[in-house]
């Protein structure tokens, strides 16, 4: 009852797993990704198993394929699965049963995997392979791309629901202390795949890394309008003078930790100069 994709971006030694489908929170039992170990998407009459399983088998050196082989030689309920992997090598491996509702059908290639069931036909799943294949961006824009992509050639055929996105890589976590760098659903929504589209672009904003091009120094001119947000807002007491001092700087900090953009701009880094990313969100907050 569903449509997903699984990936790996040796670029970014990331993996990931995209999925949408008419069920409720479809993300939370669909997905799975472990860095070092690959990713899982498990679906039609789910086996939440396989994602825990099937990761542990490829974390200790199966292949994807092995790792598949091995899930459904243990299971009695394998003709109504449907299972995605991707390897810590990129192999990919993917298996349809006898018992899936039509249209059902899976698409594995060269380091990511298109599967769907009770699908609109399959131009769904060749939709999401042309998209992932020709998309840019990070891996989770290239997933979600497949989505939208799949849903557009009539996704589920029974409606829309729910969509999620789960990218892992070593310390890609918030902290970095975890592997689990994006990790975004939309469980219950009329439109899901739009919605998590727009969380794909806030996740970028609020945690992405500034990028050293987009750097731009904070002139008198700057200062001066940086100055009018922190008074509006409270943080500012003193006049707008346009001269960045430690004060300047002490009170904005107080401003972007409130608004959650202190992956963007800390007092940690070089305090005069500002990503053009966090300025555009902040003009966009406070100026009318």
């Amino acid at each position: 009852m569903t449509f997903s994709i699984v990936a790996y971006d040796p670029n970014e030694a990331s993996w990931g797993v995209g999925v949408a489908s008419k069920f409720l929170a479809a993300g939370a039992m669909v997905n799975w990704a472990e860095a070092g170990a690959g990713a899982v998407a498990t679906q039609s009459f789910c086996k939440v198993g396989f994602g825990h399983d099937g990761l542990a088998m490829m974390a200790s050196g199966k292949s994807a394929q092995e790792t598949l082989d091995t899930l459904l030689a243990s299971d009695p309920g394998a003709a109504g699965r449907q299972v995605g992997v991707v390897d810590k090598e990129g192999r990919t491996a993917a298996y349809t049963g006898s018992g899936c509702f039509d249209w059902a059908g899976h698409r594995p290639l060269e380091g990511f995997s298109c599967q769907g069931n009770i699908l609109a036909g399959a131009e769904v799943v060749e939709a999401m392979v042309s998209a992932f294949e020709t998309a840019h961006g990070e891996l989770a824009d290239r997933l979600v791309a497949a989505l939208a992509a799949g849903d557009a050639a009539g996704g589920d055929r029974r409606g829309r629901q729910a969509a999620a996105v789960l990218v892992v890589k070593a310390q890609g976590g918030y902290g970095g202390d975890n592997d689990r760098y994006i990790d975004l659903r939309v469980d219950d929504d009329a439109l899901p795949i739009p919605r998590l589209q727009k969380l794909v672009e806030a996740h970028h904003l609020f945690f992405g890394k500034p990028k050293p091009e987009d750097q731009i120094p904070i002139t008198n001119e700057l200062a001066r309008e940086i100055q009018s947000w922190l008074s509006a807002q409270g943080y500012w007491k003193q006049e707008i003078t346009g001269i960045w001092d430690d004060n300047s700087k002490q009170a904005f900090w107080a401003l972007v930790g409130n608004e959650n953009v202190e992956e963007r701009w800390n007092l940690d880094g070089n305090t005069n100069v500002i990503d053009q990313v966090a300025l555009k969100y902040l003009r966009e907050r406070f100026e009318s």
